[in-house]
C-alpha cells in the first residue's frame, strides 16, 4: 500500500502496526508552535523530505536549528514544529519533552528500546530526539518516557527554560544570529517556492491521451501568487475523483463532499476581480468536470456550512488535555466561544474580560498570531480563512489566552562605535545617526574600550527599525553592526550545569567553520553558539555575563584564540564567572596553541558530538598570558619644525611561546595573500 497523500509505503500485513502520522495531520500534533529557520537551498545527499518522504535530489532546504529537510515546493506544507530554544511569552514551561524528528538517521543507528537497527539510507525511518539524541523505531518511541533530560551533553547545554527572547518582528535568522550572507542565494528562490514547479516533479505533463493535467489553486492567495499544484486525472473522471485528487495534492485529508472545484479562465485570472467573478456563476458541480472547452485552472472551494466543530487550545499548558472541541453555529461569536470554553477548562469562576481568542497560523517559516474581535462571527472567520487558502485552514489553530501585560523587551548589541567615549556621548551618536526614540530605547550597558553598547528597547517596531538601519550606518567611516541578544536567566540554571559558550570563526584555515556552526547549533542550544564574523566575541560574553559558571570553546586558528582571550581579558571584570576555561578546536593553518594544549594539529572532520564530549572531559591547565607595554617612540630627528607627534604607548597581550620572527613574517605574508584571494586558500 502507498499513501495517496504522503507516499508512505507499507505491506498489507504491516498496515495494522503503522504508527507514523501522515503529513496531512502533522499540524495537529504540534505541542508548541515554533517556526523553522531555513538557510539557503543546498544539495543534501541521502536525505529525505519530511513532507513527501521522497529523496532530495534537487536543491532543498534544511532548518538551521533542527533536522527538518524539505523540498522547496513542499515547504508550504511543513508546519511550525521546530525545537523551542527559548521562552518568548507564549506557553512557557520548565519541563521539557523529547522533541522527535523522523528519519535521516545513519543506517547503523540503534533503537534505545529494542536495540535493533532503526536507521536507513533508503527511506525516511526511525525517530530521534533533537535535544538528547536518543534513537528509536516509530513503533517503539511511544513507550519512551516523555520527559527529556538532554542526554550526555546535559551539563553543557544552556537549558531553553533559562533563555528569554521576545522576538516578534525578527526572523529566526536574526534571533539565532545566523549571518545574512548565507541567505543571499535563497532570496531569489522565494518567489518560486510553490509556484509553477508546484509538484511538477510528481506530475509530468501527461502524454497519455486518456489522462488530463490540471492546474489547481487552493484559494485567492495562491491565485495572487500564481502558486498552483498540477494533478493528472483520467479524461472521463467524475467530479468527485477530481476533487479528491486536488485535496490530496494539497495534503488535505477532509471528505471530498465538503469541497467543490470552481473554474476560471486565464482572462479571469488577470482581472483583479477574480473572486467575485467566481462567486457569481458556479457551474462547476455538473456531472463530469470536463466540457468541450477545457478551462485553464480550477480553485478548490469549501462548501458553506451551518455549523462546525472547532478545537480551542488553552495557551497555558494543561496536563493531559491538549484542546477542547466546541460546536459553533452561525450565531457564535468570539465572546460566546470564550464563555463556553472556560467551564470546560475549569476556569468558570473567572471573568470573560480577562481572556481573548487568538488565531494562530503555524506556517513553517513564521508563526502568525491575530487576536479576534469580541463580536466577530466564528463561522465567517473560518470561511474567510478557507477562501484565502484551504491549506492554511489545516495549519490554523485557535488559542484561548489570558490578557496579561505583554512585555516588549528586545536587547540589541550595537558595535563598531568609536571607543573610549562617555555614555552620554554614545547616546548622542545614536540619536544623531539612528534617530532613536529615548522614551522606548535606553542604553543598558556600555563597553567603552570596545566601542559597543547594549540597547534595551520596549517597542518591537522600533527595535526592528534600529536593527535594519544599523546595517547601513557608518560612524567615522566604520560600519556599525547589530546583534539581537537573548536574556539568560541565571537564577534558573541548574546547579551542576556549566553551559558551553561556543565561538566559531567561519573564515579560519580550511573554511570548515560553516559546517561546525550548523552541527553545534543542532547539538546544543543555538543561543550558545556565536559566529565571530558577526560582531566579534563581545556579544557572546555579554550574553553569558550573569552565568555563574561556564566554559568556552573557540573554533579557529591561533589568531582567533588570541582575539577571544584578548576580549575576555578586557571584560572579565564584568563577568560573574571571571575565569572561564577555554577549549580550542584548531581550524587554523598553524595551530601552535592547539598543539601545545593537546587539541591536535588541526581539525580533520571529526564528529562534532565527540568533540563536545572531549571538551566536557578535558582538564583545566593554567597558561601564562603576558601583558606587554610598548613604550612611546621618540620623535625622529629632522622632522618638520622638529615637532613630530610621538607614537603613543601601547599595551598588548601575548601567549607565552616565543618565535624568532621568521615564522611571524611568513605567517603575516600568508595572511595578506589569503585576504586578497580567499578563493585560492580553501584547505589547511
Amino acid at each position: 500500500f502507498i499513501s495517496t497523500v504522503c507516499n508512505f509505503m507499507s505491506h498489507e500485513k504491516c498496515l495494522k502496526n503503522v504508527k507514523i502520522p501522515c503529513s496531512c495531520i502533522a499540524p495537529t500534533l504540534v505541542r508548541v508552535p515554533v517556526a523553522h529557520c531555513f538557510g539557503p537551498p543546498g544539495h543534501y545527499k541521502r536525505r529525505f523530505c519530511t513532507v513527501c518522504r521522497k529523496s532530495l535530489e534537487s536543491p532543498a532546504l534544511r532548518c538551521e536549528v533542527c533536522e527538518l529537510h524539505v523540498h522547496t515546493d513542499c515547504i508550504l506544507f511543513a508546519c511550525s514544529d521546530c525545537r523551542q530554544c527559548h521562552q518568548d511569552g507564549h506557553q512557557d514551561h520548565d519541563t521539557y519533552h523529547h522533541h522527535w524528528r523522523e528519519g535521516n538517521l545513519s543506517s547503523s543507528a540503534r533503537c534505545e528500546v529494542c536495540k535493533k537497527t532503526c536507521g536507513s539510507s533508503e527511506v525516511l525511518s526511525g525517530m530521534r530526539c533533537e535535544w538528547c539524541g536518543i534513537l528509536a523505531h516509530a513503533a517503539c518511541y511511544v513507550i519512551v518516557t516523555p520527559e527529556c533530560t538532554f542526554g550526555r551533553l546535559r551539563n553543557m547545554i544552556l537549558p531553553p527554560s533559562c533563555v528569554q527572547l521576545f522576538s516578534r518582528n525578527f526572523s529566526k535568522l536574526h534571533c539565532f544570529r545566523i549571518s545574512e550572507n548565507l541567505q543571499t542565494e535563497s532570496d531569489e528562490d522565494d518567489d518560486v517556492d510553490g509556484s509553477t514547479q508546484g509538484s511538477a516533479k510528481d506530475v509530468q505533463i501527461s502524454t497519455d491521451s486518456s489522462k488530463q493535467t490540471l492546474k489547481i489553486f487552493d484559494g485567492n492567495d495562491a491565485v495572487k501568487r500564481n502558486q498552483f499544484r498540477l494533478i493528472s486525472v483520467p479524461r472521463i473522471a467524475k467530479n468527485e475523483e477530481v476533487v479528491e485528487a486536488a485535496l490530496r495534492a494539497y495534503y488535505i485529508n477532509d471528505e471530498q463532499q465538503e469541497y467543490e472545484l470552481q473554474t476560471f479562465t486565464q482572462q479571469a485570472l488577470l482581472s483583479d476581480d477574480v473572486i467575485n467573478r467566481n462567486d457569481a456563476g458556479e457551474d462547476s458541480n455538473l456531472g463530469s468536470v470536463f466540457r468541450e472547452s477545457v478551462p485553464e485552472a480550477w480553485i478548490i472551494r469549501a462548501k458553506p456550512k451551518d455549523e462546525e466543530v472547532i478545537r480551542i487550545y488553552p495557551a497555558w499548558l494543561k496536563v493531559g488535555m491538549a484542546y477542547v472541541s466546541l460546536r459553533v453555529n452561525k450565531d457564535s461569536t468570539t465572546q460566546s466561544v470564550i464563555k463556553e470554553v472556560l467551564p470546560l477548562l475549569g476556569r468558570q469562576t473567572e471573568c470573560l474580560q480577562n481572556f481573548k481568542l487568538v488565531e494562530v497560523l503555524m506556517g513553517s517559516k513564521q508563526v502568525q498570531r491575530m487576536v479576534l474581535d469580541n463580536h466577530e462571527l466564528i463561522l465567517n472567520r473560518l470561511k474567510d480563512i478557507r477562501k484565502t487558502s484551504v491549506r492554511q485552514m489545516n495549519q490554523t489553530r485557535f488559542y484561548i489566552v489570558e490578557n496579561s501585560k505583554s512585555i516588549a523587551r528586545v536587547n540589541l548589541f550595537v558595535g563598531g562605535l568609536p571607543p573610549q567615549l562617555f555614555p552620554e556621548e554614545y547616546t548622542n551618536i545614536l540619536k544623531d545617526e539612528l534617530a532613536i526614540k529615548t522614551n522606548v530605547v535606553s542604553v543598558s550597558h556600555v563597553y567603552q574600550a570596545q566601542g559597543a553598547v547594549v540597547l534595551e528597547i520596549s517597542c518591537f517596531s522600533e527595535a526592528e527599525r534600529i536593527y535594519m538601519l544599523v546595517k547601513d550606518t557608518t560612524v567615522n567611516d566604520k560600519p556599525l553592526n547589530a546583534v539581537v541578544i537573548p536574556e539568560v536567566m541565571a537564577s534558573k540554571i541548574p546547579q551542576n550545569c556549566c553551559p558551553l559558550l561556543v565561538f566559531v570563526n567561519p573564515k579560519s584555515g580550511g573554511l570548515k567553520g560553516r559546517d561546525l556552526l550548523y552541527s553545534f547549533r543542532k547539538l546544543l542550544n543555538p543561543h550558545q553558539v556565536f559566529e565571530l564574523t558577526n560582531g566579534g566575541p563581545l556579544p557572546g560574553f555579554h550574553t553569558f555575563s550573569k552565568v555563574p559558571s561556564f566554559r568556552v570553546l573557540v573554533c579557529g586558528g591561533d589568531g582567533t584564540v588570541g582575539w577571544v582571550l584578548g576580549a575576555l581579558e578586557e571584560i572579565r571584570h564584568k563577568l560573574v564567572c571571571s575565569e572561564p576555561s577555554v577549549a580550542i578546536l584548531p581550524l587554523g593553518t598553524g595551530n601552535d596553541l592547539g598543539r601545545v594544549l593537546r587539541w591536535g594539529a588541526g581539525y580533520s572532520g571529526e564528529d562534532p558530538y565527540s568533540i563536545l564530549v572531549s571538551v566536557d572531559e578535558a582538564d583545566d591547565v593554567l597558561m601564562d598570558r603576558w601583558t606587554i607595554l610598548l613604550d612611546a617612540e621618540e620623535p625622529a630627528e629632522g622632522a618638520e619644525n622638529g615637532v613630530a607627534e610621538p607614537e603613543p604607548p601601547k599595551i598588548v597581550q601575548m601567549n607565552n611561546y616565543c618565535g624568532l620572527g621568521i615564522d611571524a613574517e611568513l605567517s603575516l605574508d600568508f595572511h595578506h595573500a589569503r585576504e586578497e584571494e580567499p578563493g585560492k586558500f580553501n584547505s589547511r
